[in-house]
């Protein structure tokens, strides 16, 4: 057993060195036995294929050497009884071939067998499910029959329906959301394998026992995927005249779902999206709206106070409440500083939860109230907010976020740095414009990693800096995948997140390491601030 930091709110627990079901059992039985002992500060309990994630609330949680005497004894006695763990039987039914099955007749050509056997052999194994991750329900299953392995397609499709079964490489699995995919699609299933409206959402959980069970087609029960709400027409609220671009209701995100791929999303700069809601009186984690670049032109119905924080706007003041009267329309146009701003409502975005939260998680369709970005004409309601007392009031500018070219970010060691040329801190990297709310991609000179064996998926979480084959790298951000396979460079600290999330395409950044002590205390230094100005506006909003 080895233990590494993820980051510095999390650790990662290693029980094996293959990819098996006897370590996928060990696996699962830990994560058990850690969920039931409740350590402090514990929000997630993350199995992979062959390790464990514990991710914590704050980041003085993070005590390696006394984590390691919690959990050591537990390994070895794990290891003594077998990691025995009683598994759930799952069966799914699917209809193989014809239109839900386009490449079964391909796969068939490849491995020599008629498509009745495809389908006798793929439906006669057990699966064994290792993890979820990649995307929210997404199983990792082990067990395919050796024949049956067809290597991936060379083109993905751009669109690959919920329910999918496909066969790619030595692996099958089903697609729980529509997304694109590479696999051979032999089948598809009525099962809806995520839904964020079930208490809980994904249908698998890792360490179940799947088969697949052939159904004719007159079983095959549509199911709306979306899980988005119906457009209606909110009275009062804020009408969106123009979306600007990609502009989402967001709040702190969602804990606790890790373990069923569900990111915890949220405000990718949460810092900016504390200060606004705390201008307007509101609680910290309470919904507004987050927008990229170019903000949204939108219309009040009634009366609100609202704060801007995050990237600033030409027009539209920052760090200060103000009015918006009924009728009007605020109008934000490009950031020109900064490249995610964020608005609070006095009383927050009113839109139902979901698994804890009302953010917007595109890739689910759930969130938001409507399961997507914000478009033309839609209306979002508001909470009642409370009433601001006399005088007017602004942050110092120094509590905002800070934005400079190029962006010094701090970060801590990933378990495979060791593994990059030591003189890759320095580096300089520019800011790609293929980066979305999952990952910031860096062009610049490539790292290339010096040694090291082929990895094992393991969990990541936003801020981890992967190293892929190409060697640019991939910061991940609040909707990043909970479990990856690149080797893991850096870690950006807690603190400094929100500077990431504001890093605009063609701007620099470089990395500075620091050690977990230092992120401790630079993460309680951000806290004091945030004490400071919660004290500071007491009594501003009755």
């Amino acid at each position: 057993m080895t233990l590494h930091p993820l980051g510095d709110s999390a650790v990662v627990v290693h029980v094996g060195r293959e990819i098996s079901r006897e370590t996928a059992r060990m696996v699962q039985a830990l994560a058990e036995e850690l969920r039931a002992v409740r350590l402090p500060g514990l929000t997630d309990v993350v199995p992979a294929f062959a390790s464990v994630a514990l991710f914590f609330d704050e980041v003085g949680r993070v005590d390696v050497a006394g984590l390691e005497a919690e959990v050591a004894p537990r390994v070895a006695r794990l290891a003594q009884r077998g990691g025995r763990l009683d598994s759930r039987q799952v069966e799914i039914p699917v209809v193989y071939g014809g239109a839900e099955g386009a490449d079964l007749e391909e796969v068939a050509r490849r491995t020599g067998l008629a498509p009745a056997e495809v389908i006798a052999r793929h439906a006669g194994a057990e699966y064994f499910v290792n993890a979820i991750g990649f995307t929210p329900g997404f199983p990792y299953l082990g067990g395919l029959p050796a024949e049956l392995a067809t290597p991936r397609r060379a083109t993905p499709r751009p669109r690959v329906p919920a329910g999918a079964v496909g066969i790619g490489g030595s692996q099958t699995g089903v697609y729980p959301l529509e997304s694109p995919g590479g696999w051979n699609l032999i089948g598809r299933t009525p099962l809806r394998l995520f839904d964020g409206r079930r208490s809980e959402p994904a249908l698998l959980r890792a360490g179940d026992l799947v088969r697949f069970r052939p159904v004719p087609s007159a079983e095959w029960e549509s199911a709306d995927g979306t899980g988005a709400a119906p457009n209606g027409h909110t009275p009062g609220g804020i009408e969106v005249v123009r979306p600007g671009m990609y502009t989402t209701v967001q709040d702190l995100g969602r804990r606790g779902f890790r373990s069923g791929g569900v990111p915890v999303g949220g405000a990718a700069d949460a810092w900016a999206l504390r200060v606004a809601n705390l201008l307007v009186g509101n609680e910290e984690g309470a919904a507004g709206l987050e927008f990229t670049l170019v903000g949204p032109e939108l219309r009040f119905r009634e009366d609100l106070w609202v704060a801007l924080a995050g990237a600033e706007f030409a027009d539209v003041p920052s760090g200060r409440p103000w009015r918006v009267r009924a009728g009007e329309t605020l109008r934000f146009g490009e950031a020109r500083c900064g490249c995610r701003g964020y608005l609070a409502v006095a009383g927050g975005i009113d839109v139902p939860e979901i698994l804890g939260s009302r953010s917007t998680l595109m890739r689910a369709g759930m969130g938001g109230g409507h399961g997507r970005a914000l478009a033309a004409g839609d209306r979002v309601a508001v909470a009642r907010g409370r009433t601001p007392g006399p005088g007017q009031w602004q942050v110092d500018p120094r509590v905002l976020s800070v934005h400079r070219d190029p962006a010094v970010v701090r970060v801590v060691r990933g378990a495979e740095a060791s593994e990059f040329p030591s003189d890759a801190w320095g580096t300089e990297f520019t800011v790609s414009r293929q980066s979305d709310r999952m990952g910031v991609r860096l062009e610049g000179p490539a790292l290339v990693r010096q040694k090291g064996a082929e990895l094992i998926s393991t969990p990541v979480a936003p801020g981890t800096v992967q190293v892929p084959p190409d060697g640019h790298p991939i910061l991940l951000l609040a909707e990043a995948q909970t479990i990856g396979g690149y080797p893991q460079w850096a870690h950006v600290i807690t603190v400094d997140l929100p500077r990431v999330a504001q890093l605009r395409p063609g701007e620099s950044v470089r990395f500075q390491e620091v050690s977990l002590a230092e992120a401790r205390e630079l993460w309680t230094a951000r806290q004091r601030s945030l004490a400071l100005l919660r004290e500071g506006l007491k009594g501003k909003w009755s």
